[in-house]
């Protein structure tokens, strides 16, 4: 394999933070950060945010304020209605 350069590596960085390059590709990427302190500082922060994105969306709303939410559509529904 040959080094893929920094403009390549940073092209398909969110590509290959969601393992959707093929083997090869990869393995190039992985092989330039490697040695690459730039782009490896480019890969953890597109991972960081990745993650906290994915925690972000895995958070549920507290029940109060799903209840609140959900008498106020019934209230709207009821006022549409009419």
């Amino acid at each position: 394999m040959t080094d893929c350069g920094c403009d390549k590596a940073k092209a398909e960085l969110e590509e290959y933070i969601h393992h959707e390059l093929t083997k090869g590709e990869a393995e190039d990427i992985a092989e330039h950060m490697a040695n690459c302190d730039d782009c490896t500082g480019e890969h953890l922060v597109g991972l960081t945010l990745t993650n906290k994105v994915k925690s972000a969306c895995n958070e549920k709303a507290p029940l109060e304020l799903r209840a609140e939410v959900l008498a106020k559509l019934r209230t709207i529904e009821t006022t549409a209605t009419r």
